[in-house]
This record gives C-alpha cells, sequence and structure tokens, in this order.
C-alpha cells in the first residue's frame, strides 16, 4: 500500500523520530505551512471537510478526537465554526501539543483537551467519540491496521472517521517535476527579484529536514487504502484526491521563496503566491476532482463509518 518504512528502522524508532522531528518543527510550523486559524483557515478546513460529510458537517459533532493534531489547525478551526464541540486532540509530540494549547487559549476555546497519546495505542475508553479526524497523519504511523483498530474501538456505533491531507503515490511522484524545476529556475528567479539565497541553517538546525525521510513512512495508493480501512472493520469507505494545480503552484512557489533569504522575498510575491494557489484550489474542486482518478491528486481525502 504504501513506500516502505527505512530499513532496519523498527515502529518505536520511527516513533521516536517523529517526537523529535514534530517537537524541533512545532515554533515554527503555523508560519512555515501558512496555518491561519481565522476565515481563511475556517473555510479550507471546512471545504476539506464537507467534501467527504457535505450536509452532514452542517449538524456538527458532540465529541471529537484529532489524531496527530498538531498546533490545532484543523480541531480549532472547525471549533471556532461551532461544528466541534467537546474536542480532544492528540499527538506524540509534547512540543506540538503545546502550541496547540497556546493556540486554543488565544482563541479562547475552553472546551480542548491535549493529551500526548500515540495513534495506536490511545488512552480512552471504547465508544467515547461520535468523529475521529486528521490532516496529514496516516503517512507517518507504522502500523496502520493497530492504528485502524483503535480508531474503530474508540468511537460510538455509526461514528465517522475523516482523514484528508494524506500524500497520494502517483500525486507525490508528479509534484517532483515543480520542485525540480523550482530548484533549476531559483538562481534566476532570485536574480530578478535581487533576492540573496538563503543563508545555510545553522548548526544543529538540521535535525528536522534530516528525519523527514524518516518521519514519512507511507504514500497511499486509493484502493489499497480501502483495504485498510475496510479490514479494521469500517463500512462506507470513500476515497477521494484533492489538490493538482494548486499543489503544482505551491510546490514551485515554495521551492523558489525556500532559496532566498527571508526578508527579501517581497510582499507582493507572496500575495501573488498564496491568492493564487487558493485560486487554483477553487478550480481544482470545481473543475478536475469531480473527473479526474484520485490516484492523481497530490492529496487523499478518506471517510468512513463504524459499522
Amino acid at each position: 500500500m504504501s513506500a516502505p518504512m527505512p530499513a532496519l528502522l523498527s515502529p518505536d524508532q520511527i516513533r521516536e523520530a517523529n517526537t523529535r522531528y514534530h517537537d524541533v518543527a512545532a515554533s515554527t510550523y503555523d508560519a512555515k505551512w501558512g496555518i491561519d486559524f481565522g476565515e481563511v483557515g475556517q473555510t479550507q478546513v471546512t471545504t476539506k471537510l464537507r467534501k467527504l460529510l457535505g450536509s452532514e458537517l452542517d449538524a456538527g459533532f458532540e465529541r471529537s478526537l484529532e489524531i496527530g493534531a498538531g498546533t490545532g489547525y484543523f480541531s480549532l478551526n472547525l471549533a471556532r465554526g461551532g461544528l466541534l464541540h467537546d474536542v480532544t486532540c492528540t499527538d506524540i509530540s509534547p512540543g506540538m501539543l503545546s502550541r496547540l494549547t497556546a493556540n486554543a487559549r488565544r482563541l479562547g476555546l475552553d472546551d480542548v483537551t491535549a493529551v500526548q497519546a500515540e495513534a495506536d495505542a490511545l488512552p480512552f475508553a471504547d465508544g467515547s467519540f461520535d468523529l475521529v479526524l486528521g490532516h496529514a497523519v496516516l503517512h507517518h504511523l507504522p502500523d496502520l491496521d493497530r492504528a485502524f483498530a483503535e480508531l474503530h474501538r474508540v468511537l460510538s456505533p455509526a461514528g465517522r472517521i475523516v482523514f484528508a491531507g494524506e500524500p497520494s503515490r502517483t500525486g507525490d511522484a508528479l509534484a517532483r517535476v515543480p520542485k525540480r524545476a523550482a530548484r533549476l529556475l531559483a538562481p534566476a528567479w532570485r536574480t530578478a527579484l535581487r533576492a540573496r539565497p538563503a543563508a545555510p541553517p545553522a548548526a544543529g538546525a538540521g535535525e528536522g529536514h534530516e528525519l523527514e525521510a524518516v518521519v514519512d513512512v507511507h504514500a497511499f495508493a486509493p484502493g489499497e487504502l480501502t483495504r485498510v480501512v475496510t479490514r479494521a472493520g469500517f463500512d462506507d469507505v470513500t476515497v477521494r484526491g484533492e489538490e493538482l494545480l494548486a499543489n503544482w503552484f505551491g510546490w514551485f512557489n515554495r521551492g523558489l521563496e525556500a532559496s532566498a533569504e527571508p526578508a527579501d522575498v517581497p510582499l507582493a510575491w507572496r500575495r501573488y503566491a498564496f491568492r493564487g494557489y487558493l485560486m487554483l484550489q477553487r478550480l481544482d474542486a470545481r473543475v478536475l476532482e469531480p473527473w479526474l482518478p484520485p490516484a492523481l491528486f497530490y492529496n487523499l481525502l478518506l471517510t468512513a463509518r463504524r459499522s
């Protein structure tokens, strides 16, 4: 179903690497990925879930659990929109949970509980939640069968799982084209913008980057992901693709920007990149996603119901 785990690394070693990687990334994570907790962020998150849940989302969910919640992008935006109420967020990284708690406090969200936990060993009673969700988390989990068995256990009867932002194996391969193009064109782009090359990382600051090959364990094929979820006892499984043109545009621009000193990248360029990405997101959703095979897209969305 996925790319093999890095050679000679056990599941426990992968979990340890994930903890270290995300602890290092936590302080700059929101800024690096442009995570927003205002109207833009709420719209992005709600749109992703509505693609899977439709009008079912309008009623909201009383008891939710987010796996690998990071700094809270999904759960906090959904809670601010009134779609989640009693919110529990887990992550393997204490650093991420600290940032999530700070974000929740800043946003005035009182019904948010943060718990350090692994997805395949959840410290919750059977049937505790009506919704289990996650964003860009499944590809970090070394044992998907155990994890989905745990998700099935903690869901109430007829409860839902919803996951977004999971890398498609084919889509990930296609994304190498704009990444390679950005590397080739970066010197000319910096010259045109009169931007200095990015300074090399300070000693000891590169650990996060070096761990990427360890923490990104899977890239998924839609049919095989469906079979894993079904094997855990879920019904009504749906996997669909998200972002093609927006992804290519985003990776190309991110590659250019990463090659320059951040202070030298003009605000006008950042606005162009951000607005262009949002425009292509809408184009993907309206024109391409309903017709093209899910495997072609960079991200996969997954939903299923507990039987």
